[in-house]
């Protein structure tokens, strides 16, 4: 889970609990500097590039990143006649991005006057995240969102047998899986190829991402008994 989405502390449907005598309130924002390197790549070019990046927690959303306007390339950002007024941040500004002939109308935002509270994000832009080419911490692709650094991901060997039935059908028997414990989900198991039945699975179109595991290029799904 992230620390404001799913099941996180911050996300109103916590599974957990504060201990304090009073309730929390509803919403609660939390902001933290990455302490990572992120690019943003449009048009085939690349037009942001910052090691001070500030990650908005906000419940019920993904964490989004926030670059210093230096760090942006210059000509980049457009300024769209629409502003909007974020509830607790304040007015919002948005842009249109232009590079390498890539054009997107309000891909890109700022709140011009934030609270004094929240005076970190003054002077400093976010990327609509599905609107740009791809983001990146380093050289290392990052997709779907930006990453949580509060969601944990934990993989352990285990040698006990794992048995997966279609009916009566083995579609999987191994005692080597991968048990993959993720924040906020049940675990899942990973079995070799070798331990499963490829004649009981049929090939299906599409693609998944997570920013953590990356893209699953294929997925599966059952095939019919005979």
């Amino acid at each position: 889970m992230g620390l404001a989405w799913q099941q996180g502390p911050l996300s109103g449907r916590a599974v957990g609990r504060f201990l304090l005598p009073q309730p929390m309130p509803e919403r609660l924002l939390f902001a933290e500097r990455l302490r990572r390197r992120m690019r943003v790549r449009f048009g085939g070019e690349w037009i942001a590039d910052s090691e001070d990046v500030l990650l908005l927690h906000e419940p019920w959303r993904y964490p989004v990143a926030y670059f210093p306007l230096a760090s942006v390339r210059e000509g980049a950002l457009v300024s769209a006649t629409r502003t909007t007024r974020h509830r607790e941040l304040g007015d919002t500004t948005w842009f249109t991005v232009e590079a390498g002939g890539g054009y997107a109308e309000r891909a890109a935002w700022e709140h011009t006057g934030p609270p004094a509270h929240a005076d970190e994000f003054e002077g400093r832009v976010a990327f609509a995240w599905r609107a740009m080419d791809t983001f990146y911490e380093e050289d290392e692709r990052i997709v779907g969102h930006a990453a949580d650094p509060h969601h944990r991901i934990d993989i352990r060997r285990a040698t006990r047998q794992l048995r997966v039935l279609d009916r009566d059908r083995v579609v999987a028997d191994t005692t080597r899986p991968l048990a993959l414990y993720e924040s906020g989900f049940a675990p899942r198991w990973y079995v070799p190829p070798e331990d499963v039945n490829m004649a009981a699975l049929t090939p299906a179109d599409g693609q998944t991402f997570c920013p953590y595991k990356g893209l699953a290029v294929s997925t599966w799904t059952r095939s019919p008994s005979s």
